[in-house]
């Protein structure tokens, strides 16, 4: 019986950019378009300037590009850079069933190998929507379980989605892609214990995820092995991470309507640079404020029910919750982001900065804010919210939001995304070169040399 390394790696070296529905090209295109303007916009904070350094120290030389500033480096060098400067922000798309990021490794993968050798649109779009593909269903094996226990999907999962996309773009057979994912599988990595102190560790999972693809790649392909059974094996991913023999494994999804059944097509863009899972709330809560016109100073509580699994997450400690050391360590509490919303009015890319850490009136909010388990709200699958103002003249307001906006359900229109995308990229790019950009990008499945687009992200 064939394992699900191999019935994966057959796939990924049979799909066609025709075998690709209408809607994967679409949001392809949007997610290269998005992680793009992350980048950039991460080249700018004292983090990203930190990874940039390191990167360039490490590797010194090479044809592939970091984004904005166009410095070489090698592409496993460039795909860790990028990678890490596109979650810079908490602000790239996130599978909601597995909660990882897929499209940020992808992508810097993606590009990171098109500067290597000559790579065409289709032949990118294909790539990063297998690889993306493979990450969502590999995380949706046992959802949530991993975050309970500490781990980043995204530093588990999409070492594995970018080893696939990185072994088509450099011609492994299926064979080799089988040893890559079982060579990747000793690369992921991801522990989440930045969470406690507001360090920016998790920041750096998408880049380690895409460099540890893409190297896996050329190990196998220069003839080093792994294990076929990395995923489901008696010492692979699932078994090594998940011990508690209850956790629930559903192995069915990874391979079950592969190529037929896109589960990438269920990942949500983000319209704020937070938790996603918080996202739902904040939309509910700012259109109580707007609508009512609610100041600061009326509100004596607020109140808000939530499903089982964010509360580890996003909920607790509340004494971290309730007051963040970092900009990093704002971006997961659920708590401290509706009190600056409430204040504010707005969750930009500008939240977080230090002024607001430790604003009072950001923190006498932030202490009126109450969480409950409610049982009725859904799984990962969907990320669903309410929020209930109690106002200290006795009244009550409430608002739902049932599902977040940017997912399926609840679409970004394209206007929002380029939208988005020019406001990440204009501290880097002139207003002409994220214009023409942009309208590369959206039409990447024309482009012969996707070189052209790294070319027009990089500062002129």
């Amino acid at each position: 019986m064939a394992s699900l390394s191999e019935v994966i790696s057959d796939w990924a070296v049979a799909a066609r950019f025709s075998d690709l529905p209408d809607g994967v090209v679409h949001k392809t295109r949007l997610r290269v378009l998005d992680v793009i303007g992350l980048a950039l916009a991460g080249l700018g904070t004292p983090f990203g300037q930190s990874v940039r350094r390191a990167v360039t120290q490490m590797h010194p030389a090479g044809t592939s590009r970091i984004l904005g500033t166009g410095e070489r480096t090698s592409a496993p060098g460039a795909a860790l850079a990028n990678g890490a400067l596109s979650q810079a922000l908490e602000y790239d798309d996130t599978h909601n069933e597995s909660i990882v990021h897929m499209s940020s490794p992808s992508v810097a993968a993606g590009l990171a190998l098109a500067d290597l050798d000559p790579v065409s649109g289709r032949d990118l779009i294909t790539a990063i929507a297998v690889g993306s593909e493979i990450s969502c269903r590999i995380g949706s094996v046992a959802p949530g379980q991993f975050h309970r226990r500490g781990f980043h999907p995204t530093g588990l999962f999409a070492t594995f989605g970018s080893a696939w996309l990185a072994g088509r773009l450099l011609g492994l057979t299926s064979g080799q892609m089988t040893c890559a994912a079982g060579i990747a599988g000793s690369f992921a990595s991801g522990l989440l214990e930045c969470w406690v102190d507001g360090t920016q560790s998790k920041f750096l999972h998408p880049g380690w995820a895409a460099q540890g693809g893409i190297s896996a790649s050329f190990l196998a392909r220069a003839g080093a092995t792994g294990p076929k059974t990395v995923i489901e094996g008696r010492f692979g991913l699932l078994e090594s991470h998940l011990q508690d023999m209850a956790a629930p494994r559903d192995f069915g999804r990874v391979t079950n309507g592969l190529g037929r059944t896109w589960e990438s097509q269920n990942a949500s863009f983000k319209p704020y640079p937070v938790a996603h899972v918080i996202h739902p709330y904040i939309d509910a809560l700012l259109r109580l404020r707007a609508r009512h016109s609610i100041s600061p100073d009326e509100v004596a509580r607020i109140r808000v029910p939530v499903a089982a699994f964010i509360v580890p997450i996003v909920c607790e400690p509340k004494a971290e919750k309730r007051r963040p050391n970092t900009d990093s360590h704002g971006r997961v509490s659920l708590q401290f982001t509706l009190a600056e919303a409430m204040v504010h009015g707005r969750i930009g890319k500008d939240a977080y900065a230090p002024a607001s850490l430790s604003d009072p009136r950001i923190l006498r909010i932030a202490d009126r804010v109450e969480y409950e388990v409610d049982e009725a709200f859904p799984g990962p699958e969907r990320f669903k919210g309410q929020v209930t103002v109690e106002l200290r003249d006795g009244r009550e307001l409430s608002m739902v939001e049932e599902h977040n906006r940017g997912s399926a359900a609840n679409p970004m229109s394209v206007a929002e995304i380029v939208a988005k995308f020019g406001e990440n990229a204009a501290g880097v790019l002139s207003a002409d070169r994220i214009g023409r950009l942009a309208d590369a990008v959206l039409d990447l499945d024309h482009a012969q040399d996707v070189r052209r687009i790294v070319d027009l992200a990089v500062a002129g």
